[in-house]
Order: C-alpha cells, then sequence, then structure tokens
C-alpha cells in the first residue's frame, strides 16, 4: 500500500473540493411541488462554481458558462409545469426557487444560487436584473405594481423591484448602493406581477382541521375548517401588494368547500342585509385581534385563508377575509374605505342602511368587520372614526352590475 505524505494528501483534499462542484454527471431534477411533481433533465455542463462573493465579472463568466449548457431542457420543463398548473408569477418563482436550491443548495453559497434564480428568471423572459453592493447581490425584476414594502430603483420610466430582500433584514441599501451589472438577456422583456388568481389543488390529505365558533343571535355555530400549512409557505415573503391584488386572492379547493357551503346554508333563510351581518360578525368574532406590529413587528396583510390559519389578524385581514366572503355569497358592490390608521368595508345595498357613503356615483353602507369599543350594527362606524379623512383605496363592482 503507498502512502502519501501528509502534506500531498492535504494538497490532494483541497484540490478535490475545489473541483468538485461542476464535476456532476447530468442527471434529472424531480421534486414535488404543491399539486405536481416537476421533473427536468439537468446536463452537467449546467453546474458552474462561483465565489461567495461576487465581483460584475464573476457573474459575467457565470452567465456565459451557463449559457452553453443544455439549459434550454430545464426552462422548458419549468414553462411547460406553468403552463399545465396555471402559476402565477409569484408561484412560478417559488418554483425557479426551489429548483436552483437543487442546482446549488443556498446555505452553500448564496450567491450562486442567486445567480441561478436570476438566469432561470431570465430565460423564462422575465425582465431580471442584478446588482451589486460590497458583500450583497441584490436581485431585482420588472414590476409596475403599487408594492409598498420593498426597495426598488428606477430605469427612465421603468420600475425594477427587489425580489431577495428578505434575504437581508434590515439592510440599508442607500448606505451601500448597489451597483448594477449589465447583461443583455435577449428576450427578457416580461413584466413580474404579484397577482395570485388560483392557488395550488393541494392534495385533500395534506390539510388539517381546525375548528371556529362564534355566536349569532344567541345562537351558536361551529366550524370545521381544512387548512393547509403549505399557504403559509406560498406567503413566507409576499409583500404589501395594492388593495385590488390583495382583496382577490383565492383559497385552495379544500378550504373553500369547508367553509363557504356551510356559510351559504347557514344563511340561506336570512334576507340579504341580514346575511351579510351575520358574515360581518363572524368575521369580527371568529379571530383573535392583534395589530401587526404586535404579531409579525412590520405590517403584513394576511390573505383570507391565511387568516383563518392565523391565531391573530388585524383589520386588514378581517377586512379582506369580510370581501372574499360577501363576494363569494352575495357577489354586491364593495369598497374598502381607509382612514389613518384602520380600513374597514362598505357594501351596496338595494337601500342603504344607517349614515351612507358616497362614492362615484355609489351608495355604500358602513359593514365594520374587526372588534371595536362599541357593538357596531351595519351603517354605523366608530366614534372616533366619524369626520375623520379617508380614502377608498379599492372599490368591486360586480360583473353586470
Amino acid at each position: 500500500m503507498i502512502r502519501l505524505p501528509n502534506v500531498w494528501f492535504t494538497l490532494l483534499l483541497i484540490f478535490s473540493l475545489t473541483f468538485a462542484y461542476g464535476q456532476h454527471k447530468d442527471q434529472r431534477l424531480r421534486f414535488d411541488f404543491y399539486e405536481g411533481t416537476f421533473d427536468a433533465p439537468v446536463e452537467s455542463a449546467m453546474w458552474v462554481d462561483a465565489p461567495q462573493q461576487l465581483t460584475s465579472k464573476d457573474v459575467k463568466a457565470f452567465y456565459q458558462k451557463v449559457s452553453l449548457s443544455n439549459y434550454r431542457s430545464v426552462i422548458d420543463s419549468l414553462k411547460t409545469f406553468q403552463q399545465r398548473y396555471e402559476l402565477s408569477d409569484w408561484l412560478y418563482f417559488q418554483l425557479i426557487r426551489k429548483t436552483a436550491q437543487q442546482i446549488s443548495r443556498k446555505e452553500d453559497n448564496y450567491a450562486r444560487y442567486t445567480l441561478y434564480k436570476w438566469f432561470l428568471l431570465t430565460h423564462s423572459g422575465y425582465d431580471a436584473r442584478l446588482a451589486l453592493t460590497s458583500t450583497k447581490v441584490i436581485f431585482y425584476v420588472l414590476n409596475d405594481e403599487d408594492v409598498e414594502d420593498i426597495p426598488f430603483f428606477m430605469v427612465g420610466d421603468k420600475k425594477y423591484i427587489c425580489l431577495n430582500y428578505h434575504d437581508y433584514p434590515n439592510t440599508n441599501l442607500n448606505q451601500d448602493p448597489p451597483v448594477p451589472v449589465n447583461i443583455n438577456v435577449h428576450g427578457a422583456i416580461k413584466a413580474f406581477s404579484y397577482k395570485i388568481t388560483r392557488m395550488p389543488d393541494f392534495s385533500p390529505a395534506s390539510y388539517v382541521d381546525k375548528e371556529l365558533q362564534f355566536t349569532y343571535q344567541h345562537k351558536v355555530y361551529y366550524f370545521n375548517i381544512k387548512l393547509n400549512k403549505d399557504v403559509e409557505t406560498i406567503f413566507a415573503n409576499y409583500p404589501v401588494v395594492d388593495f385590488e391584488s390583495y382583496f382577490n386572492i383565492p383559497m385552495s379547493k379544500e378550504t373553500y368547500g369547508s367553509l363557504i357551503p356551510l356559510l351559504k346554508k347557514n344563511v340561506k333563510n336570512m334576507d340579504q342585509k341580514k346575511g351579510v351581518d351575520y358574515l360581518m360578525r363572524f368575521t369580527r368574532y371568529a379571530f383573535l385581534y392583534e395589530t401587526d406590529e404586535e404579531n409579525f413587528g412590520k405590517e403584513k396583510r394576511l390573505s383570507p385563508e391565511e387568516t383563518l390559519f392565523a391565531k391573530y389578524s388585524d383589520c386588514d385581514d378581517r377586512a379582506a377575509l369580510f370581501f372574499y366572503l360577501v363576494k363569494e355569497i352575495y357577489d354586491l358592490p364593495m369598497i374598502a374605505v381607509l382612514y389613518p390608521t384602520h380600513i374597514t368595508m362598505a357594501v351596496q345595498f338595494d337601500k342603504p342602511i344607517g349614515k351612507p357613503i358616497i362614492y362615484k356615483g355609489r351608495v355604500y353602507s358602513f359593514c365594520e368587520p374587526t372588534p371595536q369599543a362599541e357593538n357596531l350594527n351595519i351603517g354605523s362606524i366608530p366614534k372616533k372614526w366619524v369626520d375623520k379623512p379617508y380614502e377608498v383605496v379599492y372599490q368591486y363592482t360586480p360583473v353586470g352590475k
């Protein structure tokens, strides 16, 4: 048996570790993604190394090397999956994140993981950009929507919003401004959207049951709602979007089926106004209240399904849930009314109730879905908001009404 001197053994080990990445054999990526299984062939040439701390030169070298591989097989598989399961841009980006994680683990080399996300997103047709600070790689994408809590930069009249800001919490990019890396990717022209119009069809076996109850006119109503923990994962880094996008986030199939039919049954024998009153009080009293600052330490808007899951929720969350319930059960015209530190809802009935609010020629009645010191009926608002300035931040008008 030949024994190598310790120094030679050490050098050989270093050499092996240095060149390990990129020596992968051709293989397949295969993993579950919510309702489906993603499967794509990946050739070894697509594995390209990159340093932990990037320079513009490193980014360009990475791009050139990956571009020489048969990366289209992965892109085609991603796009086919997106079309088959009708993934919104946000869910498609989550698929890209998971794909990049399979190629280059985030925990091993964050910079390289980000490069793969950027490469896959741009070659999927989205106008995504990279910028470097002295210690960070910042990932931007073209977006023309109103998103409140994420840094962005402008190129002419185009806005590029940061996709990985959550990986750098409490970072002030003004103190260490990112410098863009200029790489022109052919066909990368699409704007990214945060609108979510469809939730995945999760496996029924992946749901858990949650019991809710509330009292309406001296009768206790019980609910056994099916909820999926993957919903929390989907919205973990979801930003504060405009109210139209936020209010129209749907529920998943099983959650919808466990709640909406039961609510419809409960209000079946009620007239419309009493039924809306029932939904208002369900939204107001079936959940515990806590502000976002107390709950999350920052502003975070929960989707209707997240509100059902959460232990605590605030006025934004209740407004979105109430809107969703009224829309699904009665499909009435509604507006969201924003005060300086509170948001509430107003509904258009055949005849207004209480003190009406008039907006663009339509007359609405206040419906307060959040617990207040007063026991508010339809048409009433808390005394502290009377005569205070407000803004209508979303108007919903059903088709044909």
